[in-house]
């Protein structure tokens, strides 16, 4: 048992306090702190990259109480995957905020940064349901602050209705877990995929009713439609590095669809074989339609960027709708690449804003900005990266998407959809650019701040993409590796379960 596996758990909660107890009143030093803490989390979280590549789970036990009956957190190629891709986009975006000085803004917005990694890193980690549920408040509370973080009626507003419907989410995912429990007895991820298969088809109701109520949970979680509705108005209302942050949070929704729906209500249990797929493929289609075309209607930049963000989930749930070794491993690429573009756009987006004054995120012609070309450059990166145009990764993802699902029995819909929805957003993504950027007052500039390291972290990202694209085959190796220890749960189960 590597005590590592805890770290990405225990490190952010412990500096949160302590950055709440000890440097509530001096900003200097959280910045500190927190950097350090993301480049520590990062570090560990290559380390369990690198451990998990070996295939074996590893299994963590708090207090050494042996599961079922412990909690217990579980190291396996997806959790890695996943941990490795949040730290590595939070130290990304942290630098965003601190060099534009949106930490400074309002109060304890590193503290609360600290206790979203916390939450988010657990979430992927835990081998318990409900700790799941437990960790999805965590981050959830953590992100009711940080998304009103300075303050504003507007983003009050959508703060609002983002903690309204998230804990309605959060009441519906008590009734699951309780569904669950009252019928298998357990709430540890393994148990329960061992007792949910030993129960009879005929005496599923239940067991049937559980699994759809935790898919809803998930579903708001993902912004599934109809289920999408506390998406807009909050990342297009919240602050810029909250907004970038969140693009991997919506990938906590799919991660438990994917771990759920493959280890406990995996395609091999009849009571449950077919409860799901039909409404995730097309649920999936719809949020992928409506986002390109909310891209595509888009009057202000912020809500352009949400609906990017709604309509990437869409293709990346298309994905794994299959619920096959090659949908799942395209699925997996294409939320790698999704994460780091969608952070990407509303970096820039909050760039622009930041440079044209009273216009703000306005699609109306302006002045030209300061540093135009730089950020033109990164409007142009997030654009191709966003609507999925060679050579970035979003073409390789798609690529993935289109050949993972050609099996399937609606592919002639999943194809025409995805392409004709890429078509929608070059045409939304290049009018939006044509606005901002071409149709500018040469004569007048706009004045606007030039700190290099809102530049660096968005540059960042945008090599963070190339680099998916160019290395796509060694990540691709290590993907389909993950994915098909994923639809082989019974080493899972083993190593949880057979420790006792």
């Amino acid at each position: 048992m590597s005590h590592w596996i805890i770290v990405p758990v225990v490190l952010p909660a412990v500096l949160a306090a302590v950055l709440t107890l000890a440097m509530r009143h001096h900003i200097g030093l959280q910045r500190v702190f927190s950097l350090a803490g993301c480049v520590v989390l990062l570090a560990v979280a290559l380390g369990l990259l690198v451990h998990a590549g070996s295939g074996a789970v590893e299994v963590y036990e708090l207090g050494n109480w042996r599961a079922p009956f412990g909690i217990v957190l579980v190291l396996d190629r997806l959790a890695a995957v996943m941990v490795t891709l949040t730290a590595a986009l939070a130290l990304v975006v942290l630098l965003y905020a601190i060099g534009s000085g949106w930490d400074a803004r309002g109060r304890n917005f590193h503290p609360l940064w600290q206790f979203q990694l916390m939450g988010i890193c657990g979430a992927f980690l835990t081998g318990d349901a409900f700790n799941l549920f437990v960790f999805f408040e965590v981050l959830l509370i953590a992100s009711y602050g940080l998304m009103i973080h300075a303050g504003g009626a507007r983003r009050f507003k959508a703060g609002v209705q983002y903690v309204i419907y998230n804990l309605l989410g959060s009441t519906l995912f008590l009734f699951a877990l309780g569904t669950l429990y009252a019928v298998t007895g357990t709430l540890n991820m393994a148990d329960l995929a061992e007792r949910a298969a030993q129960i009879p088809v005929d005496d599923s109701a239940l067991l049937r009713v559980g699994a759809m109520l935790l898919f809803l949970v998930f579903a708001i979680k993902a912004a599934l439609l109809p289920l999408h509705f506390w998406l807009p108005n909050t990342y297009a209302e919240a602050p810029a590095p909250v907004a970038a942050l969140f693009a991997v949070m919506t990938k906590v929704g799919a991660y438990a669809i994917l771990r759920f729906y493959t280890l406990v209500f995996g395609p091999d249990l009849d009571a449950t074989a077919v409860l799901i797929d039909r409404f995730l493929l097309y649920g999936a289609l719809l949020s992928l339609a409506v986002g390109m075309i909310g891209v595509l209607g888009a009057r202000r930049l912020g809500r352009l960027a949400a609906f990017a963000a709604i309509g990437s989930m869409g293709t990346l749930l298309v994905a794994v709708a299959g619920f096959t070794e090659a949908s799942s491993a395209a699925a997996l690429y294409y939320a790698i690449h999704s994460t780091l573009a969608g952070a990407l756009l509303f970096l820039v987006v909050d760039l622009v804003r930041e440079r044209r004054g009273a216009l703000a995120g306005a699609l109306v012609p302006g002045p030209r900005l300061a540093q135009h070309g730089i950020v033109t450059a990164l409007w142009f990166g997030a654009a191709i990266a966003t609507a999925g145009m060679p050579p970035l990764s979003g073409f390789v993802g798609k690529l993935l998407i289109l050949d993972a699902t050609r099996d399937l029995a609606d592919v002639w819909v999943i194809w025409a959809m995805i392409l004709a929805t890429s078509l929608v957003a070059i045409v939304g993504l290049s009018q939006a650019g044509s606005v901002v950027f071409w149709k500018t007052d040469r004569e007048a500039e706009a004045e606007g701040p030039t700190p290099a390291l809102p530049l660096v972290a968005c540059f960042s990202l945008l090599g963070g993409v190339v680099a998916l694209a160019v290395f796509a085959g060694p990540v691709m190796r290590y993907i389909e590796a993950t994915a098909a220890q994923l639809h082989a749960p019974a080493a899972y189960i083993a190593a949880v379960l057979g420790q006792g």
